[in-house]
């Protein structure tokens, strides 16, 4: 998901010639002032999992072009809602994170509770077979809950791994 624009016609400075440090404390300013909020990855090292990218979607995920990436950024603004929630109502530890591993495996979300994973969530945009990501993770955390939610979705299943697939719709009325 990208944010960033390309440096203006005539301009001699472009997104990619900016100093890490200058970046990151736009990024900061960004995420006080309500505009975006960013995600840390879920993992540890039996997994292999990255540490320090952080993921980032906009709190107005109508700003996003891309309607996948839209997709996902609206499905990400729920959970965070659906965290908070859990948090001020119930005192309970939930956090929004996502997972990437050393090996480029990615699932979109992963709520977990006291550190411990709760719940992995993938973005489609429309009905397919199960995210493989998805079903290495099943493997390594099988207590958790994996859902596959599809945009333009059709139907609602349980595959033969356990893994929930849904329809948007279906999904996001679960969280209010």
């Amino acid at each position: 998901m990208r944010f960033w624009s390309p440096a203006a016609p005539g301009s001699t400075c472009s997104a990619g010639q900016q100093a890490h440090k200058t970046v990151s404390r736009w990024l900061d300013i960004l995420e006080n002032v309500y505009m975006i909020f960013r995600l840390p990855p879920f993992g540890s090292p039996r997994i292999r999992a990255v540490k320090k990218e952080r993921k980032h979607y906009h709190f107005d995920w109508t700003l996003v072009a891309d309607q996948p990436a839209r997709f996902e950024n609206l499905v990400a603004s729920h959970l965070l809602k659906w965290v908070h929630f859990r948090r001020d109502a119930f005192g309970e530890e939930m956090e929004l994170r996502y997972f990437r591993d050393t090996d480029k495996r990615e699932v979109d979300f992963c709520i977990t509770c006291n550190l411990r994973p709760q719940l992995f969530v993938e973005c489609k945009w429309a009905d397919g077979s199960t995210s493989p990501h998805l079903c290495y993770l099943k493997k390594k955390f099988p207590e958790a809950r994996y859902v596959q939610v599809a945009a333009m979705g059709k139907r609602s299943f349980v595959d033969r791994r356990g893994i929930i697939h849904q329809p948007a719709g279906d999904f996001l009325k679960q969280l209010v």
